[in-house]
């Protein structure tokens, strides 16, 4: 009988061991919301991540995508994740301070010189050091995704020096380090609503606005702004959030799978998102913009008269996580 019961015991090991991967993943249709909508880089992100998955998982694992905030915005999305009620949401990092301070480090003016700077950071150890503290909030980064570095527009002159800052009235989000930025190089920080913002320039009760190229070029701002200054002062990451609490409910396998593709996707929006921000670029000048850059010697100009901010938030946003983002950046630009 003993030896029955180890044949029969080695036959049942046998037996798993040869059941395909497969067995591991079940059957799910993962809700993702989105605050964007579809034509959105995020849009061709998330077939990517569609893609894959249903190559890793033999079509088990599925996204039912949600577009324009159709399931909340993106706090409120965020929120359900917390609570258990859906799975994924992919949102700028901006609405999201409140649940995890730290996350206001991308919020700070003129942190990256540009993508590839970006790309290192997040995807490296600074990245990961985020994305461990989310857990304790209830949620999962899964990658970090772009939003683009946001630049300026106004009616009144290129801003090619830390100067031309000096008296422009500027609409920003209503965020305060957005606000203490502009205040910082002499604008005239406006909060506003962004469905405000047409009708503002174009009456001029405010000069200038500031947002990434695809912004501006689909908001129509060359129509009622003459002057785009290539400022890049300010680059806030989407981040693909799981929740804490289903994720733990998933197997090794499928937490992998999810993962890995969320990776493939992050790779295939960063690229249309960069094509796109090219072509709204070259669409802007086509359309008449005045456009310039800021040299590098003025931007540490610039660099230097925002260091205040950096003091003014650091409690908020934690001291260690502004020391650590400064230290990596200046161990990166060394190399």
């Amino acid at each position: 009988m003993l030896k029955l019961s180890t044949t029969l015991m080695a036959a049942v090991a046998a037996v798993t061991l040869a059941l395909p991967a497969t067995a591991q993943i079940q059957d799910r249709t993962i809700r993702v919301s989105n605050g964007v909508n579809q034509d959105h880089p995020v849009g061709n992100g998330v077939t990517k991540m569609t893609q894959c998955m249903a190559e890793r998982s033999g079509g088990r694992l599925k996204l039912q995508a949600f577009w324009g905030g159709a399931l909340g915005g993106d706090l409120q999305a965020t929120q359900a994740l917390r609570s258990g009620t859906q799975e994924m949401v992919i949102t700028s990092s901006s609405p999201l301070v409140g649940i995890l301070p730290d996350l206001g480090v991308f919020d700070l003016p003129f942190l990256f010189a540009n993508e590839r700077e970006a790309d290192r950071i997040l995807d490296g150890e600074y990245g990961k050091y985020i994305a461990d503290k989310l857990p304790a909030v209830g949620l999962v980064n899964l990658a970090y995704w772009e939003n683009g570095f946001r630049n300026l527009t106004n009616s009144r002159r290129p801003v090619t020096r830390l100067e031309d800052f000096q008296g422009i009235r500027v609409r920003v989000m209503q965020n305060n380090i957005f606000l203490d930025t502009f205040r910082a190089v002499g604008s005239n920080a406006v909060p506003m609503a962004f469905q405000e913002v047409f009708t503002a320039l174009e009456t001029r009760a405010i000069d200038g606005q500031e947002n990434p190229f695809v912004t501006i070029d689909t908001s129509k701002f060359y129509e009622v702004q003459r002057f785009l200054s290539v400022t890049k002062h300010a680059y806030t990451p989407f981040l693909v959030l799981y929740s804490k609490r289903l994720w733990d409910q998933l197997s090794a396998q499928e937490q992998t799978i999810l993962t890995e593709c969320a990776i493939q996707g992050r790779d295939e929006q960063r690229r249309v998102s960069r094509e796109l921000s090219e072509r709204s670029l070259a669409s802007l000048r086509q359309r008449g913009m005045q456009i310039n850059e800021v040299s590098p010697q003025e931007a540490a100009r610039i660099r230097e008269a925002v260091k205040p901010v950096y003091e003014r938030h650091a409690a908020t946003i934690g001291k260690e996580t502004v020391d650590r983002m400064q230290a990596e950046l200046a161990k990166l630009r060394a190399n």
